[in-house]
């Protein structure tokens, strides 16, 4: 669909597009305990301020005279989603391919000049629609708090890492799983699926358009969804802990799972959840995910996911003991 003939989805709620995978995530990270002492502990020795002064002083701010193009489709994006609030964008100097979204009372967005320049015009498009994404769905919090807890030192918090580093390891679970939801978004924008895959080919290292085959990518994400051994699922798991994103053949199985279940297409058509309808919101939410989950497990064949599974009761065993602990530190 050309850029400027997208549909626009009036007062439609994030909920709408947010992955099960996110929302059961988002919930678990927000019954670690301690986990709103830490949110106030890190924004009481920094402030979303410091942030913004980087940016501001090291990157370029997006306008009508610079990168005009970007600062143009922010606004198309805003209006697309119905958003009355338009954060402003930077451009910083780097050779990575990556954005981010960052702030809690006025988010803005980051774009390294990397991906700027490697992308075409619909898929830069799709890269800031995925991170308003992020921010309609409220994930800028998280993703500063992430971003200020790995880049200030541990040791200025005044509590121990067996409370700090769960978290953190918690933060880049829900982070992970919060790109899954930033992807929907960003196809619901430019409303046209080739951007949105082609994107995911380049983050995997496809720079050169001429050398890629989308059809061959795809068996390629096929090939690891099937891999299902025991030593697989090991190394799957491995891989993927320690990483800011889901791999990018993950992304694209995800993305195209979410288009064939129909979903994709009744939004685009009007049917989805608005804004306002916040009725029984997160016990539906926490409801839905975690049935997600359920569901997942009993059809996955993964040796892997069924141990974890039966760990799970030796491991909320430990998680009372260390619930225990922080709450007699909180006192």
């Amino acid at each position: 669909m050309p850029i400027n003939e997208q549909k626009i989805l009036t007062d439609i709620d994030s909920r709408s597009w947010e992955h099960p995978a996110d929302k059961a995530a988002l919930a678990t990270l927000k019954q670690i305990p301690g986990f709103d002492e830490i949110i106030k502990l890190v924004f009481g020795l920094t402030t979303e301020k410091s942030i913004k002064l980087l940016h501001l002083s090291s990157s370029i701010r997006t306008s009508p005279n610079q990168f005009p193009v970007l600062h143009q489709q922010i606004r198309k994006i805003a209006e697309i989603f119905d958003w009355n609030y338009i954060p402003e964008v930077y451009v910083t100097r780097s050779p990575f391919f990556n954005a981010g979204v960052y702030g809690v009372k006025e988010p803005f967005i980051v774009i390294n000049s990397h991906l700027v320049s490697s992308v075409s015009k619909d898929e830069l498009m799709c890269v800031l629609a995925h991170e308003m994404g992020h921010l309609i769905s409220g994930h800028s919090l998280y993703k500063t708090l992430l971003w200020l807890m790995v880049n200030i030192s541990i040791t200025a918090l005044p509590v121990s890492d067996l409370i700090v580093l769960p978290i953190i390891a918690a933060l880049k679970e829900w982070d992970r799983k919060s790109e899954l939801s930033a992807d929907r978004a960003g196809l619901l924008a430019v409303q046209n699926e080739d951007p949105s895959y082609s994107v995911l080919m380049r983050m995997a290292g496809g720079d050169n358009p001429s050398e890629l085959n989308m059809n061959d990518f795809f068996l390629q994400a096929d090939e690891y969804e099937n891999s299902k051994g025991l030593i697989d699922g090991i190394h799957k798991v491995l891989n993927t802990v320690w990483t800011s994103h889901p791999f990018p053949v993950i992304r694209l199985t995800e993305l195209r799972n979410w288009i064939a279940s129909g979903e994709y297409s009744k939004i685009i058509g009007g049917d989805y959840q608005k804004r306002g309808n916040n009725q029984n919101r997160i016990s539906d939410d926490i409801k839905n995910s975690f049935e997600y989950y359920k569901n997942e497990t009993e059809k996955e064949a993964d040796p892997v996911l069924q141990a974890v599974k039966s760990l799970g009761e030796g491991v909320g065993k430990i998680g009372e003991d260390i619930s225990d602990t922080l709450k007699k530190f909180f006192k």
